[in-house]
């Protein structure tokens, strides 16, 4: 039996903490600092934020906790799995230098220029004017983005060059996301296409992807209004196919991994690439150095093999033992996400929640919470921007859709708002076929034991 400690407090924390209690091996499962819903599911809530390091460092020590899951990246940017790898304690996440791929938007583009990776055409930009300049002379619409954590809200999609000034003036001027985020700005290029999730277990020599997903950024139906951290999600992402999936493991996760290994800032957890498919092929928007939030909650829905099992293999560096062996429901899964009103701008607190037990109770359903907490009078009550996760299973995706919005219809806060049209888009797209003439995969990489015959051998 081991103990195992989730650091985190949002949706993903929940999926992750409630799916590894499930675990035959799983003794009591921790979650620092938690929320209503890990605590409602018998996870043991520990008031400790990933800040208190010597904390949390003395916690999980007395607590002899066997492996510690960190989720969101904040803590992985700042160097949490460094600091508790170098006290004994086994974790699951990426060393703050691996992490820069996701907390330095400018890191990860030159990684990807280093390593041959396919992405947009762009620009870094240290200071206001030169950003501006330079936009004034593209004669087509570009993304601005934030250097630094956003939250998930410092990528701005621009559709006019007064558009993407505004943008840089509130990233760079008015320090919008942060000074430390606005500090530096990449512009690039912005490209159109169907927009998709995979993530990758990652470990030694090893990686695993996972099924493809689709995230809904923008704030409004039909892909409208701000971006946020995510308004649900639906897996599997029919537009990627098999092929496609074999292709980026050639052509964007074999070459970016291995680029990590050589510069000596090895990955380890999980690697999350944002697609988009444009008319030219496939190209990179973004990495992420953790589980995407809301992807976690519909993958774990639809996984069956052990988490407790797989992620302690990761932190191993087992992960070969799984080569193909990972098992998932064959049944789509969907989520969609309820959020505080005003959200993402500014929102309150505090909105008693009803109609959760009811939907929980519905075939095939689950509800993760996201940001909520037990007040003073013992109310559920919100306590964030993105509330509630709600999760479902289907036959087909047109299933898991009506089934989760069916949750949905039961549950009642004050300002609550959310996107009807989570998953239509796969019931629209037509799936696109990859490029036939992409090299194979070495098979070196994927298999540990095989022989390195690279002249740059990777750091230990």
């Amino acid at each position: 039996m081991m103990n195992v400690m989730v650091i985190g407090k949002g949706g993903r924390e929940h999926a992750l903490a409630w799916r590894l209690k499930q675990s035959p091996r799983a003794g009591t499962i921790f979650c620092a600092p938690g929320n209503a819903g890990t605590a409602s599911d018998g996870i043991t809530n520990v008031a400790i934020e990933y800040t208190e390091t010597d904390k949390l460092q003395r916690f999980c020590l007395r607590e002899k906790i066997g492996l510690v899951v960190i989720g969101p990246e904040d803590p992985l940017a700042a160097g949490l799995a460094d600091f508790l790898r170098g006290k004994g304690l086994k974790v699951f996440g990426p060393s703050k230098d691996a992490a820069r791929i996701e907390s330095s938007k400018v890191f990860a583009k030159e990684l990807m220029r280093h390593a041959d990776v396919p992405t947009a055409e762009f620009r870094v930009f240290d200071h206001p004017q030169p950003a501006r300049d330079y936009i004034e002379t593209r004669d087509y619409p570009v993304v601005v983005k934030a250097d630094g954590l956003a939250a998930g809200k410092g990528v701005m999609v621009c559709k006019t060059g007064p558009e993407a000034v505004s943008a840089v003036r509130r990233i760079m001027t008015d320090a919008e996301f942060g000074s430390k985020a606005g500090r530096n700005v990449v512009v690039e290029k912005r490209l159109d296409g169907e927009e998709v999730s995979v993530l990758a277990l990652v470990s030694g020599r090893t990686f695993l992807p996972l099924p493809a997903c689709q995230d809904h950024k923008a704030v409004g139906d039909g892909d409208t209004g701000p971006n946020t951290g995510g308004m649900g999600a639906y897996c599997p992402a029919p537009v990627a196919t098999p092929e496609l999936m074999k292709e980026w493991e050639r052509t964007v996760f074999f070459p970016t991994i291995h680029a990590m290994k050589r510069g000596r800032y090895p990955f380890q957890g999980v690697l999350f690439g944002g697609f988009i498919l444009t008319n030219q092929g496939t190209r990179v928007l973004e990495f992420n150095c953790r589980f995407g939030d809301p992807e976690t909650q519909v993958l774990i829905m639809r996984l069956k093999t052990d988490l407790l099992d797989l992620l302690e293999a990761v932190a191993d560096e087992r992960l070969q033992e799984f080569e193909e062996k990972i098992v998932w429901d064959t049944r789509p899964a969907v989520c969609v996400v309820l959020c505080s009103g005003g959200y993402p701008g500014k929102y309150d607190n505090g909105k008693p929640i009803t109609g959760i037990a009811d939907a929980d109770r519905l075939p095939d359903v689950k509800v993760f919470h996201a940001g909520t907490k037990i007040d003073e009078r013992d109310r559920l009550v919100t306590d964030g921007g993105r509330v509630l996760g709600v999760t479902a299973l289907g036959d087909t995706l047109a299933d898991a859709k009506a089934r989760a919005y069916e949750a949905v219809k039961l549950i009642s806060f004050t300002g609550m708002h959310y996107r009807s049209d989570i998953a239509d888009k796969a019931l629209k797209v037509k799936p696109v076929a990859a490029p036939t003439e992409a090299p194979k995969l070495p098979a070196k990489f994927r298999k540990p034991g095989g022989q390195d015959t690279n002249s740059e051998k990777p750091a230990n």
